[in-house]
């Protein structure tokens, strides 16, 4: 195993440093904090063992930085000053084990044994999930002829480390389709890091995405590893990436350029090793066209591009995706069976709202046993659908003597705000521009 050792005194360090050598472990040595963080932050460890109490940073601050980045070393704290106070503080912020000076070296390979023994299962449930995968079970349900073809083209992407970029309306299953592409490829055993670009604050997004340091703005008060950092060795899914702000889309650019993250307030880039993978809801060459979206990202971002069909043009699948939803939602399969003219009736369904839309119709009929799939489907037919609001609105109708100004206006704006999100096919940072407001002003007047 790799095995960083942060240990002030001299003796002990040469000492330990040598047991673990002569058992086959590659030791990095260190003497103080200062030097141990800076070897987390420019190395893999599998191990971290540090004393609690050293120069320039303690071992619980190595353990924090373990922590921050993702937290995949095991960390042992040695200490002399055991007592129960630090044993629980150090296994609370997750060290893996601790032991108390003066030891043997035993005590030390003992554990180590432990964790080799752990990892080693471990290994074999991923390989065991892995070709569990490999035999068809990629989660993606269906077997119409544009979603065969769709699974060939993962399969046939999969192993290869290429930037793959998925499209597809909302609802459509595009991070189903991503851990599909991650399962099969050599990472599959790796985080898969998932964020949505919509559910973060523009004003959070840089920092959520690339982290930052202890200090870098006003409540900041520790290192905090972004996603890229989380997601080292594996796969970076960036969901509704049609929504980045053009000020993130620059930095997200270098990144890809660079493979290398900046984080806010740091000195020093951080290197990255990952798979990035990115969903949109609309077509981002139309949003390239309209000024929206960077061209240069774009070419970045779709080296394999992924289309993910809307559930009307494979109707067929409906009734495998049904037997799917119900088994997921714990409903009895042989009573929740479609019969032809419930097939019908749900193949002849427009399915805005797609496969989501279909789960969601199933969880229904689950909890409503009682009602037809026809009355359930009759409530959401009922619903205006978006394209209702392709046209520009008109002014509500002033139909009394007075009327309530706020209330009016109200009305007014929520109409030109379903309008814009119409005309946009829901994107928030188009219809900012249609609206020609700022996207945190149009986000939250919606959520408003």
């Amino acid at each position: 195993m790799r095995i960083l050792l942060v240990e002030d005194e001299r003796m002990t360090r040469v000492a330990l440093a040598a047991t673990l050598e002569r058992e086959g472990h590659q030791v990095t040595a260190c003497a103080d904090g200062t030097a141990g963080l800076a070897a987390i932050g420019a190395g893999e460890f599998d191990v971290v063992l540090t004393d609690l109490k050293l120069p320039g940073a303690g071992g619980l601050d190595l353990l924090r930085e373990v922590q921050n980045r993702g937290g995949r070393s095991k960390v042992i704290i040695m200490t002399a000053y055991a007592s129960t106070d630090t044993a629980v503080e150090a296994l609370r912020l997750g060290a893996y084990d601790y032991v108390s000076k003066p030891f043997q070296p035993d005590e030390i390979l003992t554990i180590l044994a432990h964790i080799e023994q752990f990892e080693s299962v471990l290994q074999e449930n991923r390989e065991l999930k892995h070709r569990i995968r490999s035999l068809g079970d990629d989660g993606l349900v269906g077997n119409s002829p544009v979603m065969r073809r769709l699974k060939q083209t993962i399969r046939a992407v999969a192993p290869g480390d290429h930037t793959v970029l998925i499209q597809g309306p909302s609802g459509t299953g595009k991070e189903v389709a991503a851990r599909a592409v991650h399962d099969l490829s050599r990472r599959g055993q790796a985080p898969f890091v998932a964020i949505n670009c919509t559910a973060i604050p523009e004003t959070l997004l840089e920092s959520e995405l690339f982290g930052y340091k202890k200090g870098a703005f006003t409540g900041a008060d520790r290192d905090h590893a972004g996603y890229f950092e989380r997601a080292r060795g594996g796969t970076l899914f960036i969901d509704d990436i049609d929504d980045m702000p053009l000020s993130t889309q620059v930095k997200l650019l270098r990144v890809i350029q660079e493979r290398e993250v900046h984080p806010v307030g740091g000195l020093r880039p951080v290197p990255i090793d990952i798979r990035l993978m990115t969903a949109a809801k609309t077509d981002l060459k139309e949003l390239v066209a309209a000024g929206a979206f960077r061209e240069d990202l774009y070419y970045r971002l779709a080296v394999i591009p992924l289309r993910l069909p809307r559930l009307r043009e494979r109707t067929e699948d409906i009734p495998e995706l049904v037997r799917h939803f119900v088994a997921k939602h714990g409903g009895d399969e042989r009573r929740f069976h479609l019969d032809q003219p419930q097939c019908r009736l749900l193949a002849a369904h427009d399915w805005p709202g797609n496969v989501r839309e279909l789960e969601n119709l199933v969880e229904r009929w689950l909890a409503l046993p009682d009602q037809s799939l026809r009355e359930l489907l009759g409530e959401q037919a009922a619903r205006p659908a978006p394209a209702a609001a392709a046209e520009l609105p008109s002014p509500a109708p002033l139909d009394s003597e007075t009327i309530d100004y706020r209330e009016y206006m109200d009305l007014c704006e929520r109409r030109l705000l379903d309008w814009a999100l119409a005309r946009s096919g829901g994107n928030v940072t188009v219809a900012a521009r249609l609206l020609r407001l700022p996207r945190s002003t149009l986000r939250s007047k919606l959520e408003g």
